[in-house]
């Protein structure tokens, strides 16, 4: 059966023959662990060079975040670092969340802790991944000659060493940038998703359950038109599903680059804001990085319509460097995620526009969080 689905993806006119090639050079792969042959010096320093540079940037979600941006403003034809770029600024602002005025009211400093844990290893994990690809990238751009072979050096997957060897040269970033989502979600699937403690004091946890309830989650990408602050985005459902998350990463990367000047728009904030990690960034006039109350008074709602109410203070949001420490990562654990060429169904890319109306959806799901808040005040 998934055979047949595969040839009928596989006579789709714009992605038959890419789609070929990729089977094509995926066959007989990923059973087998990596043999390389001896590296001259020359390809140790390059490897030694990369995975240095990738450490320094990978310090925590800051310094992760304006890599990723630094890197697309250099490299604009590779898409996915601004995907990343954007996808990353929420991690942070959702790292914040737990230590803002809403939800450490409704955490314990130990729940906080872990689903800080959570996210962190999930984003520290995808970096140091995926950021090599870029830097041999960009070595490959200097020398005029790919360096992919180097990837399984990196305890890169197969996968993505095929990818790019066959898509580095040619206008296909929707196809490149669709295999590093495939990666990075199958990468995290086992280290940081199945992994049993974090699918006991995450996953499977009431007030996980209740973000996804609750649509309390979002992605959202901020731009402004006639200095308004607009976004675009999406809500983030069924995050402990693989293919739920391939499905989201397609559809942020459609609304990310479906309309030109949007992207244009977006790319400017980003530049223009300097990520903090505080939702400060992005509203200031509803959030602040400074507590204006008093954080042991009972919390009493201060939204209406996306506007704070006459008087009310400003939710507190503080900067990712007051709320975190930078954490020591163990190393990543070994091994690659690639089985079988049936993955490259994936890779499927529909052009259809992606609904960004988001911004009343987010203004409601904030109002229906502080309630959540001043219920359990009145409960306890």
């Amino acid at each position: 059966m998934a055979i047949f689905f595969l040839n009928k993806w596989l006579k789709h006119p714009q992605l038959s023959r890419q789609l070929k090639l990729i089977k094509s050079g995926l066959k007989g792969k990923g059973n087998e662990p990596f043999n390389g042959a001896a590296l001259t010096i020359e390809e140790k320093t390059i490897i030694d060079k990369i995975r240095k540079k990738t450490a320094v940037l990978n310090k925590n979600n800051i310094t992760r975040t304006k890599a990723y941006l630094d890197f697309y403003i250099q490299h604009p034809a590779m898409h996915w670092p601004l995907l990343a770029h954007m996808v990353s600024r929420n991690a942070g602002w959702n790292m914040t969340d737990l230590k803002g005025d809403l939800l450490s009211r409704l955490l314990t400093i130990d729940e906080q802790g872990m689903f800080f844990s959570f996210m962190e290893r999930a984003n520290w994990l995808i970096f140091q991944d995926a950021y090599p690809q870029l830097l041999l990238y960009e070595e490959s751009v200097k020398r005029g000659e790919p360096l992919f072979y180097l990837l399984p050096y990196m305890d890169i997957s197969i996968f993505m060493e095929v990818i790019w060897s066959l898509l580095w040269e040619t206008d296909h970033s929707d196809l490149l940038t669709i295999a590093l989502i495939i990666n990075e979600q199958n990468y995290i699937e086992n280290r940081v998703v199945r992994n049993a403690i974090y699918q006991k004091e995450v996953i499977h946890t009431i007030e996980f359950k209740l973000q996804d309830m609750f649509s309390f989650n979002y992605i959202l990408f901020p731009y402004t038109n006639h200095s308004i602050v607009h976004f675009s985005g999406q809500v983030v459902h069924l995050f402990d599903e693989l293919k739920e998350r391939i499905l989201l990463g397609k559809k942020l990367y459609r609304l990310l680059f479906q309309n030109e000047s949007t992207l244009r728009s977006i790319v400017k904030w980003a530049v223009n804001h300097e990520h903090t990690g505080s939702r400060k960034d992005y509203w200031p006039h509803i959030f602040n990085n400074v507590q204006e109350g008093y954080p042991n008074q009972p919390y009493h709602a201060r939204l209406s319509k996306g506007k704070l109410k006459s008087g009310a203070k400003k939710i507190y949001s503080p900067s990712l460097v007051y709320a975190w420490e930078n954490q020591i990562q163990p190393a990543a654990e070994t091994g690659d995620w690639y089985r079988d060429a049936k993955i490259i169904t994936d890779l499927i890319y529909r052009k259809e526009n992606v609904d960004d109306k988001i911004k009343e959806k987010y203004c409601d799901s904030l109002e229906k969080l502080e309630l959540a808040v001043v219920a359990k005040n009145i409960i306890f």
